[in-house]
C-alpha cells in the first residue's frame, strides 16, 4: 500500500507540474466552469419563472441538485476523465502493452496516472451553489455531510461503468464514442429526476443509475434525512460494480493481443 501511495504522489506531482506550466489554460477553465454553469442556471430558470416546479421541487432544491452535478462533474474532470478517456487510445495504438510491462497494476496505472487541475473551478463554484442553495433551505452541516456521503459510491459507479466501456475497445474498436455517450448521459442528473417521465426514471436508476450521483444526494440535503439502507444499497452498488470493472479488465486482458503479435 506504501509502495502505491508514493507512485500515487510522484502521478499527480508530475501531472500538476506539467499541467502548472500553461496557466493561461486555468484562466479558460474558470471562464468555461462559469459559462456551463450559467447555462444549468438559465435553463432551471427557464422553468421556474413561470411558478412550474421541476418534479415537485422548489427553486432552491433544484439548485441543490445543480450544485451537487456541478460538483461531481468537476471531480470526474479532475481524477477519471484525464485517466479513463485514454483507455481505448492506448488500445488502439498498441501503446498498452508498455503499461502492462510495468511493475505497478495496471488497472492502478491507467486509473490515476493522470490528474487535471481544469476541473477543479466546476468543484469550487459547485460548493458554492450547493452552500447558497442550502442555506436559503436552512439546511444544517450536517444535512450537507449527509448529501457529501454519496460523492463516494457515486464517484465509483462512475468510474466503474467508464472503465468497463473503455475495456470493451480490446474487442470494439469504435467504442470510444460510447464513453461520450456516457458522459452526455450523465448530464440528465442536472435535474431532479423526479421531474422526468416514469421510463426515464426507472432507466436513470436501475440501467445508468444516475440518481445516485445527484438526486439521492440532493434528497438527503434538503431534508429527506440520510437514510441508511439507501446510503449501504449506494455503497454496497459501487463497491460491487468496482469488482465486476476489476474481474472484467482481467478477463479482457486475456484477448489483448499486443501490438507485436
Amino acid at each position: 500500500m506504501r509502495r502505491y501511495l508514493t507512485t500515487l504522489r510522484l502521478f499527480w506531482g508530475t501531472s500538476v507540474a506539467a499541467e502548472a506550466e500553461y496557466r493561461v489554460n486555468f484562466v479558460l477553465a474558470v471562464l468555461n466552469s462559469l459559462l456551463s454553469l450559467g447555462g444549468g442556471l438559465f435553463g432551471l430558470f427557464l422553468f421556474y419563472r413561470t411558478g412550474y416546479q421541476l418534479g415537485g421541487w422548489s427553486w432552491e432544491a433544484a439548485l441543490v441538485v445543480l450544485g451537487i452535478y456541478t460538483v461531481m462533474d468537476g471531480l470526474c474532470s479532475t481524477f477519471l476523465a484525464p485517466n479513463l478517456s485514454r483507455i481505448v487510445q492506448l488500445i488502439q495504438d498498441g501503446t498498452l502493452d508498455f503499461v502492462l510491462l510495468k511493475p505497478v497494476d495496471s488497472q492502478f496505472w491507467l486509473s490515476a496516472r493522470n490528474l487535471s487541475l481544469w476541473g477543479l473551478p466546476n468543484v469550487l463554484f459547485g460548493l458554492v451553489l450547493l452552500g447558497y442553495a442550502a442555506g436559503k433551505l436552512g439546511v444544517t452541516a450536517a444535512g450537507l455531510l449527509h448529501g457529501l456521503l454519496f460523492f463516494i459510491p457515486g464517484l465509483l459507479v462512475l468510474y466503474s461503468l467508464w472503465f468497463i466501456l473503455g475495456t470493451l475497445s480490446i474487442w470494439f474498436v469504435k467504442i470510444y464514442n460510447v464513453t461520450f455517450v456516457l458522459r452526455s448521459v450523465l448530464e440528465a442528473g442536472k435535474y431532479p429526476l423526479d421531474a422526468y417521465p416514469a421510463g426515464f426514471r426507472f432507466f436513470f436508476t436501475f440501467f445508468i443509475p444516475v440518481a445516485f450521483l445527484t438526486t439521492i444526494p440532493a434528497r438527503a440535503v434538503t431534508g429527506g434525512g440520510l437514510d441508511p439502507l439507501l446510503l449501504g444499497a449506494a455503497f454496497g452498488l459501487g463497491v460491487a460494480l468496482l469488482a465486476a470493472s476489476r474481474a472484467f479488465w482481467r478477463f479482457a486482458l486475456r484477448f489483448y493481443t499486443s501490438a507485436s503479435s
